[in-house]
């Protein structure tokens, strides 16, 4: 299962990313996709393809700034046809000479020698011992993260069976545990620090010992330049350990406040499996009478578009693929939810807000995507958020990484989980039809 979830999600972040590289290749984007983003959405894809403009434009000054070097470099070899080494002069005349450690005032050479050793052993050894503290980061918060999650999975799968009360007594269990297992990375921390702590004052003593030896049995120039190129191997490696920390730390703080909520879902899914509701608003799905199974229809082999380019399609592709997956009905009826409505416009939709309160919204079939435009009434406005259906799973576009079986899972899950973290956006009140018949007829026509 595990592996099912992490494929999904792979498949829709590589969907994602190829849209968005798409965009920041060609500058370029349909104004019609456009207008279904939200403002904070719009707001990330100007600031990515800001980012994009700025690297080209320094792509293009780094280079003419190199071609202006080579020609200054050529046109100075052209005029420097004679050069002439100018020595020092000291009060007397003569050539200015000093001797490293005879000069008043100077360290002696050994005293000078052994700091310089002792200084070059001390930075190799804290460079080595910060590599091994990091590795030792990485496994500790791989391990701690994973246990946490999988204990996080365990208590909600077992907890939210049972019956939705439960659910306090699930939250204060597991904060307990995590906790515990806080506390526990704690000490497996300072246990770890220590650890490369005496790792790095033992290879301090190891490399001025090495180093101590490497100069008695040579010459200054090769100890140098041996130097120089383990100084410089190390500083690369230094910077790619770097590079590899900042995006291990990116992911994992992008991840970590989703870690819990992925259990969640499913035990919301198998909750409501034994809830009996009333068959007021009732859709009896005639499956002898629906056009979907007749053999006229059922001979047609319906092929999914790239993207809709009209409601025939759009109707076409909701009957073929969403009705057997119970889009727009109510958990475990044949009832049309409340909140669902049909291929309405944004104006629309927000018309029918208009005199709601905060918190109402409603999920109506999107002519852009195939998916839905979730709209939502906020104080001041409305927000409209793009929900991707065209794979096995619902999610938000560029908003939410959680992937839910059903629409109505989504829907559900929203209303105690907010979505986005600056909006703060609570599903409350389902803003229902002012029509009759209702504007999603079509659609079960």
């Amino acid at each position: 299962m595990l592996c099912k979830e992490w494929k999904r999600s792979l498949l829709l972040m590589i969907h994602m990313v190829v849209m968005l590289q798409q965009i920041l290749r060609d500058m370029y984007i349909d104004p019609e996709l456009l207008a279904e983003l939200n403002e904070e959405q719009k707001q990330i894809l100007f600031y990515k393809m800001r980012e994009e403009q700025l690297r080209r434009w320094r792509e293009r000054e780094e280079k003419a700034r190199m071609e202006e070097a080579v020609l200054r470099k050529t046109a100075r070899r052209n005029q420097s046809n004679g050069k002439r080494v100018q020595w020092l002069r000291g009060k007397d005349g003569e050539v200015w000479v000093w001797v490293m450690g005879e000069a008043p005032g100077d360290k002696p050479y050994e005293q000078i020698s052994e700091e310089l050793i002792a200084e070059r052993a001390r930075q190799q050894a804290q460079k080595e011992a910060e590599e091994l503290w990091r590795q030792k980061e990485a496994e500790i918060t791989k391990k701690f993260r994973d246990a946490m999650a999988q204990e996080k999975a365990r208590i909600v799968a077992e907890k939210w069976k049972i019956e939705m009360e439960d659910r306090k007594a699930a939250k204060l269990e597991e904060e307990k545990i995590q906790e515990e297992l806080k506390k526990r990375e704690e000490e497996e921390r300072q246990k770890g620090e220590e650890l490369i702590r005496q790792q790095e004052e033992i290879r301090a003593k190891e490399l001025y010992l090495s180093l101590k030896q490497a100069q008695q049995h040579s010459q200054h120039s090769d100890d140098d330049q041996e130097w120089e190129e383990q100084l410089r191997r190390s500083k690369a490696a230094d910077e790619e350990r770097s590079h590899k920390a900042r995006r291990a730390r990116d992911e994992y703080r992008r991840q970590s406040l989703r870690a819990i909520q992925k259990g969640r879902v499913a035990g919301l899914s198998n909750l409501f499996q034994g809830t009996n509701l009333s068959n007021d608003r009732e859709i009896k799905l005639n499956n002898s009478a629906s056009p979907l199974l007749s053999p006229a229809a059922s001979s047609n082999i319906w092929e999914r578009p790239s993207r809709p380019f009209s409601r025939d399609v759009i109707i076409r592709w909701f009957k073929e693929e969403q009705i057997p997956r119970r889009a727009g009905f109510e958990r475990n009826t044949n009832r049309i939810a409340q909140w669902f409505h049909g291929i309405i416009s944004r104006q629309e939709a927000e018309e029918l807000l208009m005199n709601k309160s905060e918190g109402a919204f409603l999920v109506r079939v999107s002519e852009k995507i195939w998916g839905y435009a979730l709209s939502y009434r906020q104080q001041n406005g409305f927000k409209h958020f793009l929900v991707d259906a065209s794979g096995e799973f619902y999610s938000f576009l560029g908003v939410d990484p959680n992937r839910h079986p059903t629409l109505t899972d989504l829907i559900d899950f929203h209303k105690e989980e907010i979505i986005t973290s600056s909006g703060g956006e609570l599903l409350l009140e389902p803003c229902g039809q002012q029509k009759n018949p209702p504007d999603y007829s079509p659609l079960f026509e």
